[in-house]
């Protein structure tokens, strides 16, 4: 017998790691040498293992080629040990527990990966921006933002994407597939990520906290992009206008703007939309749904309490919050050119007009101009016969009201769109 074939151990002689065969050693010796020397025939990617390991893995991108199919769901995977990691989401195993948390995993990678977040390591850099990560694979899909390199190709619509969860992700849209059940409520899902996310508003887990300000959160991303606010990172940039934004969501939605495209449309009117957002609250001026309520009881005149609940009901989110301003007398919106606050941002967004003498809104029968709608709108009831009817509501408004004596903001604005009303009327005369 050889030397070699009796050897127990081969010891690597740069960092001492011992391997029970020889070509595992020789494979190891590359990752510090450098030496990559199997190539990828379609991409030019190179590798440090060939036909038995990484380079056969890899061309699995390119083929879609998934041998490894899970005996319970019937979903397939390109790895085994991707199978294995997957089965554990139908049996709930999950042996690896972290000591620092107590977060448990069903794989030992994902352990030692998210042990790295209470370490704050970072040990892998991007070359080109400095950018550092805790794993070897977000390094990897950071640098397609600088590449533009989408490897993964849905064969289905022939859209690619930059990594393989968007792929899957996209998949599941065209076969409608949702193999993640959630155990608590039943809910089933077509990914992983958003199973973890809604088990956490079950639990109330929020194990990804900022080192800055304290803010914990239930998803890492969610981290990532609060982070944003304190550097003021805005990684994502417009190739047509050069804006830059710290989401890529916000980007994808801002280049809307240049093309034109409005993806979204309402299946009862045609209307269409570039946000998933706004056409959801467009479906509700169909439906009549209103599902925002103010619970707020302080009148929005005088500011005293009451024992009823305003009980006023919105269709979307956004308009409750500016809507609550009135009774709290809060006005976070500050004028940058004369300081004069608002408790809307779009009342600031008109008042700015005073300054510039921007007059976007104009009639379309006399073509008279105005700085914000509501005045546009109030100025084409003297083209019609409503005029006089609008104006007794507003008076009506003003003298229902048990605490007129101490009127603020909202009892204001009646004013003035009576004054506007009968100058107008007067114009008319």
């Amino acid at each position: 017998m050889s030397e070699e074939a009796s050897k127990s151990s081969y010891d690597c002689d740069i960092c001492g790691k011992s391997f029970s065969v020889g070509s595992r050693l020789t494979n190891h010796k590359r990752i510090h040498t450098g030496e990559k020397p199997y190539q990828c025939d379609i991409c030019g990617k190179s590798f440090i293992e060939g036909k038995s390991s990484s380079l056969t893995k890899h061309k699995r991108v390119h083929t879609g080629e998934k041998p490894y199919p899970c005996d319970i769901c019937g979903r397939s995977f390109s790895r085994t040990h991707s199978l294995d990691i997957h089965k554990h989401s139908h049996t709930g195993d999950k042996k690896y527990h972290c000591d620092i948390c107590g977060k448990s995993f069903s794989a030992g990678s994902r352990l030692t990966t998210h042990k790295l977040i209470h370490l704050g390591e970072k040990p892998y850099h991007c070359d080109i921006c400095g950018k550092s990560f805790s794993q070897t694979g977000n390094l990897t899909r950071h640098k397609r933002i600088h590449t533009g390199e989408q490897p993964y190709r849905c064969d289905i619509c022939g859209k690619s994407f930059s990594q393989t969860g968007n792929l899957t992700r996209r998949k599941c849209i065209h076969t409608g597939e949702q193999p993640y059940r959630c155990d608590i409520c039943g809910k089933s899902f077509s990914q992983t990520g958003n199973l973890t996310r809604r088990k956490c508003i079950h639990t109330g887990e929020q194990p990804y906290r900022c080192d800055i300000c304290g803010k914990s959160f239930s998803q890492t991303g969610n981290l990532t992009r609060h982070k944003r606010i304190h550097t003021g990172e805005q990684p994502y940039r417009c190739d047509t206008c050069g804006k830059s934004f710290s989401q890529t969501g916000n980007l994808t939605r801002h280049k809307r703007i240049h093309t034109g495209e409005q993806p979204y449309r309402c299946d009862t009117c045609g209307k269409s939309f570039s946000q998933t957002g706004n056409l959801a609250t467009h479906k509700r001026i169909h439906t009549g749904e209103q599902p925002y309520d103010c619970d707020s009881s302080t009148c929005s005149f005088c500011g005293l309490y009451h024992s009823d609940i305003c009980g006023k009901s919105f269709s979307d989110g956004s308009n409750l919050t500016a809507h609550k301003h009135i009774h709290t007398s809060e006005k976070p919106y500050h004028c940058d050119i004369c300081g004069k606050s608002f408790s809307n941002h779009i009342h600031l967004t008109d008042h700015k007009r005073v300054h510039t003498g921007e007059k976007p809104y104009r009639c379309d029968i006399c073509g008279k101009s105005f700085t914000d709608g509501s005045n546009l709108a109030s100025h084409k009831c003297i083209h019609t016969e409503n005029h006089m009817k609008l104006a007794q509501k507003y008076f009506l408004l003003l003298k229902n009201h048990q605490y007129v004596s101490c009127l603020k903001d909202s009892a204001k604005i009646f004013y003035k769109r009576i004054i506007l009303l009968l100058e107008n009327i007067a114009e008319l005369q």
